[in-house]
């Protein structure tokens, strides 16, 4: 009996595929190895290898990069853009520092304020022109000052020499009774004091005014206005005075004066007040 026995058959060796085999050929391929060459100037690609050949695992399968056909070029863009791993797991700080801001020393022209000079320049001006003026009035008041003293002897001399004005003549009372009467009629007006109105003391006082002589305006005062004369001396022009009343006395014992509210002013009797016995007052 003849036994064929047959040898057992093994896999052909080849490389083990992992998911990072297609990106490997990527890199390692030719075609690649050309691109690599082209973008070495930017270091993009290098960097991209030099990653993969330096994160790759120890023991791993995937095929390391040949630099050594690289141009110098590449080689110093390999070297100037190295790849750093890092840790997942390092812990960064950050120190606090502290900023202090120091201003820049200024010098007393750079801290100087065009307000505040232009409001001390106008200040100096007008204290200079205040100066001046005063100088101008003490210059006026100087020369005012000798002017009358050489002119004050000749005023003095001829004073002097002119004779005073005789005093003017008295008031006729016939004079001031005329006047008076040319107001019978008006109505008494509290206050009053023109042909308007009048009240009493306004009365005597307005017609003591149209002939020039100026007396009191109330009757309490009108009492001090002249000098006090009997009533056999009493002469009409004068005033017949009561307490709280007056008029102006016309002769024979009558009198005209603005009496009360009730009556216009009018001429009559002096018992007709029924005040009593009245003063006499002699003003003109």
């Amino acid at each position: 009996m003849t036994v064929i026995s047959t040898g057992a058959r093994h896999r052909a060796a080849c490389r083990p595929t992992t998911p990072f085999t297609a990106f490997g050929q990527a890199v390692t391929g030719t075609a690649a190895r050309r691109g690599m060459l082209v973008a070495a100037s930017s270091g993009l690609a290098l960097t991209m290898a030099a990653s993969t050949a330096v994160a790759a695992p120890e023991g791993s399968a995937l095929p390391q990069v040949d630099v050594s056909a690289l141009s110098s070029q590449a080689r110093t863009a390999l070297t100037v853009s190295p790849t750093v791993s890092v840790p997942a797991d390092v812990e960064y700080a950050v120190a606090d520092l502290t900023v202090q801001a120091t201003p820049p020393k200024t010098t007393v022209a750079e801290q100087s304020d065009p307000v505040a000079e232009h409001v001390a320049a106008a200040e100096a001006e007008r204290a200079a022109a205040a100066a001046a003026e005063a100088q101008a009035v003490a210059a006026a008041r100087s020369t005012e000052t000798a002017s009358r003293s050489t002119t004050s002897a000749p005023a003095a001399q001829a004073e002097a020499a002119t004779p005073a004005p005789a005093p003017a003549q008295s008031v006729s009372g016939n004079a001031i009774v005329d006047i008076a009467f040319r107001y019978v009629g008006t109505p008494y007006v509290y206050g009053g004091s023109s042909p308007a109105g009048f009240d009493c003391s306004g009365f005597t006082w307005y017609v003591f005014q149209q002939v020039g002589i100026n007396i009191p305006r109330s009757s309490g005062a009108q009492a001090s206005a002249g000098t006090v004369v009997s009533a056999a001396e009493a002469r009409p022009g004068d005033l017949v005075w009561w307490p709280g009343h007056v008029g102006i006395y016309l002769g024979d014992g009558q009198h005209i004066a603005a009496r009360n509210p009730s009556k216009p002013l009018q001429a009559g009797p002096i018992s007709d007040v029924g005040r009593g016995t009245p003063t006499f007052i002699r003003v003109a």
